[in-house]
């Protein structure tokens, strides 16, 4: 029933945008729009609801007259980005670049608002300026925060430092929070010139220095969901812990086949199977086998729901926040060794080249042999270690196939152009309390390269198999670099003696593979790779099939991880229509209405898990850092900015030398060389050299690391 309401609504809406943009339509009052598209009485509500959403979105404007009409192009509707300094910036959707808002005309506008602008005649750097006119809607409705305690009255300081202003809360209203209580405050005024934003406490998280507090700060502040709800477990006490006699009817049966999964030790959602053969003609059989979720989590049940507005697993540094509830990710869904699983397979034949020349894409039931681990596969392939070589004794044929299919694969990738990003990954480890303990930086090995390759050929293989049946389809597209940006990069590599070859504005992938070859081992090699992704877009969901710049190939799509991304699950649900020959036109028209808004919110889920899992992340690291002030490290110089140079440690730990803190002359940036120079002595600091510090001081609730260049007692650099 919800279903054919939203459909209904979204036709709605469509209907309604097409009549205001008809050259013929004069603009009219609600009540005129409502007969004249015969809008029966009862239906007047629901009407209304439309346009309101229609408002909202920025795709209808009112005039003071109370008629709608298409809005006018000076006006545009996006985000409100707060500065806490008082200005701020609006993104909107479609437009490469977001406007700047003076801080005299914000005009009441809070932090991720949703507003309408005007564009204004001035120009700041090189950003269009505007002014707010209207606040469609209320983007935060809770901010989380610490609260201060006064005589009468108590006020809230936002974790989000793009929130300049504390939050006043009436004693009454304070739930009896103390000094240093982390809370969640509900606004209850947004405030304007003279008054103070107003809110009331409705979450007492506990004290900034109780274990646990500060990640769940975090949780809250992104608005990340932590239970699942009545309604969902109780459809999870219904799924089955085995797999059902019936369920395997009509599958390919592939329990004899020799397969493994590979993941990190503590991994527990094992969501895809790998196995590996080669036949007498030397042609290599490559099966990747995912879990198929979609048989436990059916479209449009509360599970389903949930899946979709959640859209991916969280990983912080403490803790999982899973897509899916525990029993289905590390349960009935998880491939566990020696049992019997529901999967999706993608066998494919590939020759010595490393061409896909068959394949096939199945529902199957399949046992895996056993759970490695890439710590274990890289002590059978790598060490030639002979306690676990021993251990895995009939396995050992299979990894050196892998090994060989996995540098095949990657061997012709590279060849078309795609680029390898290898930067520094961390885990970080925490005793019982939360207090991190250590640093380690992850390790990308043989075993990790090897899943790695075959999950790239399976989402390849997938995707182009789609693209040709022409139906509807969630896509993993990256968009060519803007050009501005490339022709930058171009211009400052030429410093170092490198050269990119462009046609035109733009550059095959081909050259930034080739630029990073060059670069490989040399003093400027970080700063010209961080460049270099800089200058790339953010890869994304998308019912287009646009390609993958960064892996260089034409069709791309995420099907190997259902148990924790959302466009895996949904566009599982599509194979499986197609493979049972149910993609008739009506579903056809089903996942053409409901593919673009699947992969927009996708996208927008992983942009907020990336920035959870990136703040925790960064918390836990001045935590650690706390610990070891004053003492002396070596890193590298891996930003520059008009107010200091950040350097990296090799523990992956990213800190400021302030501006004002350089010794020894007056400093500023030049924004041309990405270098910070002495005025009278000429001395510069560029990315990618290296540098000795000492850990000056930690602010955990900005969650930044300050470092400054140690000198001895006679002003000599330590």
């Amino acid at each position: 029933m919800k279903k054919e309401l939203d459909e209904r609504f979204e036709k709605r809406k469509k209907l309604i945008c097409e009549l205001v943009a008809d050259e013929m339509y004069v603009p009219m009052k609600e009540k005129e729009l409502a007969a004249f598209m015969q809008v029966s009485k009862e239906d007047r509500e629901a009407f209304r609801e439309v346009l309101q959403a229609l408002l909202s979105e920025g795709k209808l404007q009112i005039t003071r007259q109370g008629k709608y009409c298409k809005p006018d192009e000076n006006q545009l509707v996006g985000t409100f980005i707060s500065n806490a300094k008082g200005f701020g910036f609006v993104e909107v959707e479609g437009c490469e670049n977001d406007f700047y808002i003076p801080e005299d005309q914000v005009n009441g506008a809070f932090h991720e608002d949703r507003v309408m602008v005007r564009l204004l005649p001035g120009q700041r750097g090189k950003r269009q300026e505007a002014t707010v006119i209207k606040v469609l809607e209320r983007g935060m409705k809770q901010v989380v925060g610490t609260y201060e305690q006064s005589r009468n009255y108590g006020f809230v300081i936002p974790d989000n430092t793009k929130i300049g202003v504390d939050i006043f809360v009436p004693k009454e209203r304070s739930k009896g929070a103390v000094n240093g209580h982390k809370v969640v405050v509900e606004l209850t005024s947004y405030g304007d010139d003279r008054h103070k934003p107003e809110g009331r406490v409705v979450e007492i998280l506990g004290h900034i220095n109780d274990p646990g507090v500060d990640i769940m700060s975090i949780v809250r502040s992104y608005g990340l969901p932590a239970e699942f709800g009545e309604k969902v477990m109780n459809q999870v006490e219904r799924v089955p812990s085995e797999v059902q006699e019936a369920d395997r009817n009509g599958r390919m049966d592939l329990r004899d086949l020799q397969m493994v999964t590979i993941d990190g030790e503590d991994a527990k959602d094992l969501d895809d199977a790998v196995s590996v053969f080669r036949d007498e003609k030397g042609l290599y059989h490559l099966g990747v086998h995912i879990a198929d979720v979609s048989n436990y989590v059916q479209e449009n049940s509360a599970l389903d729901w949930e899946a979709l507005e959640r859209g991916t697993s969280v990983y912080l540094v403490d803790r999982v926040i899973p897509m899916l509830p525990h029993k289905l990710s590390n349960g009935i869904c998880s491939l566990n060794q020696g049992v019997d699983r529901l999967a999706l397979s993608c066998l494919m034949t590939i020759n010595e080249k490393g061409d896909v020349v068959d394949y096939q894409i199945a529902e199957t039931v399949i046992c895996v042999d056993r759970r490695m681990s890439y710590t274990s596969v890289r002590k059978i392939l790598e060490d030639k270690d002979e306690a676990e070589r021993a251990e895995y004794e009939p396995l050992i044929p299979m990894f050196e196939m892998m090994e060989q299919l996995a540098a095949i694969l990657r061997k012709k990738r590279h060849k078309r152009g795609s680029i390898d990003f290898d930067f520094a990954e961390s885990k970080i480890l925490l005793d019982e309390n939360g207090h991190p303990v250590d640093i380690k930086p992850y390790e990308r090995n043989v075993a990790t390269k090897i899943i790695e390759d075959f999950m790239l050929i399976a989402n390849e293989t997938v995707a182009q198999h789609f693209f040709w049946l022409e139906i509807p389809f969630v896509y993993r597209t990256h968009e060519k670099p803007d050009p501005e940006k490339i022709m930058k990069l171009s211009t400052f590599i030429q410093n170092f003696g490198y050269h990119i070859k462009l046609t035109g504005e733009e550059v095959h992938p081909k050259e930034l593979q080739k630029l990073l070859g060059k670069i490989t081992d040399t003093d400027e090699e970080t700063l010209i790779s961080r460049l270099t992704l800089r200058s790339m877009k953010q890869a994304k969901y998308t019912v287009e099939c646009t390609g993958h710049f960064g892996l260089a190939c034409q069709y791309y799509c995420h099907f190997t991880s259902p148990i924790r991304r959302y466009p895996d699950l949904q566009i599982h649900r599509i194979i499986k229509e197609q493979l049972r020959g149910k993609m008739k036109e009506n579903r056809i028209e089903h996942y053409e209405q409901k593919l673009p808004e699947v992969a927009k919110h996708s996208s927008k889920m992983e942009r907020r898990a990336e920035e959870a899992e990136r703040e925790t992340e960064k918390l836990k690291k001045a935590e650690y850092m706390a610990d070891r002030i004053g003492e002396i490290y070596e890193g590298v110089i891996s930003g520059i900015t008009q107010w200091g140079i950040y350097v990296e440690l090799p523990n992956t730990v990213e800190g400021l030398i302030h501006v004002s803190t350089l010794p020894g002359d007056y400093f500023y940036y030049d924004e041309n060389c990405y270098e910070m120079v002495g005025r009278d002595t000429g001395k510069s600091y560029k990315l990618g050299e290296k540098l000795r510090i000492m850990i000056k001081g930690v602010d955990r609730l900005t969650r930044t690391v300050d470092f400054e260049i140690p000198y001895d007692e006679d002003d000599k650099e330590v």
